[in-house]
Order: C-alpha cells, then sequence, then structure tokens
C-alpha cells in the first residue's frame, strides 16, 4: 500500500518526530519516502535528516506535486497560514493530515482546494515508539479509500480509533494530552519514593513497570478499571489507605477536570481559528 507513496512533514517539532520516528521504525515506510520541512530552522531540519535518514528540506525548495500524503504537523497559530499556502499546490489526488490540536476538518476544506480530502488526525507523542493512542476523522470528501490509508499509515505509530469528530475534543482531553498526566504522576511517585530511601533510577523503573502492568491488565482481562480496583483493594489494606488519601485530596476530581480543561481548550483554539478566519474573508 505504501511502496511508493512519498509522505511530507510540514512542521518539524515534537509531534512530527515522534511520527517520524515512529513511522521509520515500522519498516512499512522507509525513511527514504519522507520528507520533513519547516519555515526557517534549516539545522532542525538537518538534524532529523542525520538522526532517521530522511529528507529534510527547506519549505521553499518543496516539490508539492510529487506527494501522496501532506501531514500539517505546524503550530496551530500558523495553520491558517500555512493552508492558504498549500492551495495553489495540491491536487485532488493527495491526502491532507492534519495533526493540529483544534483544527476542524471543515477549517481545512475552506481553505483548501474545494473537494481536498482532508483527515483530522490526534496522536500523541508515545507515536515515537509506536505506541500512541491515535484518533482520526475524516473529512466530507474523504474516499473510504483515502481513510483506510490513513488508518494504515497511522497504525505504523500505534492504535488507531476512528471516531466522530464532534468526540475530538474529548479525544484529546484524554489521549492527546493523557501521557503528560501519566508523567505528572509519576514525577510525585517518583520523589515519594526517593523520600522513602529509593534511589531515583530504581524507583523510577518500579514506577514504569507499575503502569505498564496496569495497562496490560485493562487490555488483556475483561474487566472494568472499577472492577479492577476493587479486587487490589483490601478493607483496611494499604490500597485502602492509598486510595483514602487521593479522595480526601481531590485526586479522582483532579483528573477529570484534567481531562475537561484540555478539551475545551481544544474547543476554545478551534474557535479562535475560526473568528480569525471569518475576519479575513
Amino acid at each position: 500500500m505504501f511502496k511508493d507513496k512519498k509522505i511530507v512533514f510540514l512542521g518539524a517539532g515534537s509531534m512530527a518526530e515522534a511520527m517520524i520516528a515512529g513511522m521509520s521504525a515500522s519498516g512499512i515506510v522507509k525513511p527514504a519516502q519522507i520528507t520533513v520541512s519547516n519555515n526557517s530552522n534549516t539545522e532542525r531540519l538537518k538534524q532529523l535528516q542525520r538522526k532517521y535518514g530522511i529528507h529534510g528540506v527547506p519549505k521553499e525548495e518543496l516539490c508539492y506535486e510529487n506527494m501522496d500524503v501532506v501531514i500539517l504537523a505546524m503550530k496551530p497559530k500558523d495553520a491558517e497560514n500555512a493552508l492558504i499556502s498549500l492551495n495553489h499546490h495540491l491536487r485532488p489526488h493527495q491526502l491532507v493530515l492534519s495533526v493540529l490540536a483544534g483544527i476542524s476538518t471543515s477549517f481545512m476544506e475552506d481553505l483548501l482546494p474545494y473537494g481536498q480530502q482532508v483527515v483530522r488526525v490526534m496522536p500523541n507523542t508515545s507515536s515515537m515508539i509506536g505506541e500512541s493512542a491515535t484518533a482520526i476523522s475524516p473529512g466530507k470528501h474523504t474516499s473510504q479509500q483515502n481513510l483506510s490509508i490513513a488508518q494504515r499509515l497511522l497504525q505504523c505509530i500505534g492504535e488507531v480509533f476512528i471516531i466522530n469528530e464532534s468526540q475530538m475534543d474529548i479525544f484529546t482531553g484524554i489521549a492527546g494530552s493523557g501521557p503528560a498526566y501519566f508523567y505528572y504522576l509519576m514525577e510525585h511517585m517518583e520523589k515519594a519514593g526517593q523520600s522513602g530511601g529509593l534511589d531515583q533510577e530504581t524507583t523510577r523503573q518500579i514506577i514504569a513497570q507499575t503502569i505498564l502492568g496496569a495497562a496490560r491488565m485493562i487490555q488483556e482481562q475483561e474487566e472494568s478499571p472499577e472492577v479492577l480496583r476493587e479486587k487490589v483493594t483490601s478493607p483496611n489494606g494499604t490500597t485502602a489507605a492509598g486510595l483514602e488519601a487521593l479522595s480526601k485530596n481531590g485526586g479522582g476530581k483532579a483528573i477529570s477536570r484534567a481531562v475537561k480543561q484540555a478539551a475545551q481548550r481544544s474547543k476554545e483554539i478551534s474557535a479562535q481559528l475560526e473568528t480569525k478566519k471569518l475576519k479575513v474573508i
């Protein structure tokens, strides 16, 4: 499916690198098929080229006509200008994927040539090791074949979920921003372990294995997180004491609020860009 496909990333930040790393490591897409570009940081392009064996090409030297898949990976605030500049370069057969939080398919379709096939994508930074939870939503002109191409391509970097675009903001709050929540939790668990006498590296590995094991239990056991939690919580035991402390200190509410606030921010970004676009029009 991807033997002769050429892919270009517009934007060379951490998300672009995570996806490039995952795709390159998968073997399904060869590094020579991938190009990355940005507005001005040529040193960053050289760095990615050396590291992954891909092509780093300055924006003004790109030949869009040779590309099959165009992945928008710049900052959301730069999306409008990028889409406008693409308008005169794209052809109907080319597929546009956007990994930008808050950028709707309708926003892209309005600024690209009529009928352009677009897919909104929300991966996370676990793409780098092929373990992303990625959501995709097709635009109104996107064919089933191109949706399948997007799905297969993104399976190079982890699990892919096709969802309604109206669900993309909450998905962003859960999975797009989710790794950072777990890193934050791990930071605090690591500090607690060190204060209890464990060295930092040992504590870090213990925490990582514990989270990995819990995740595997969810994936492999046909039981809900609630049931699994109850099974490991003995009355008046150590786990019960820890959970009581979490509850008293707002642990559950904090997690829910983090997801909802990230989702709300995704909505706000979308609304801001739509308002800006309407003023320009």
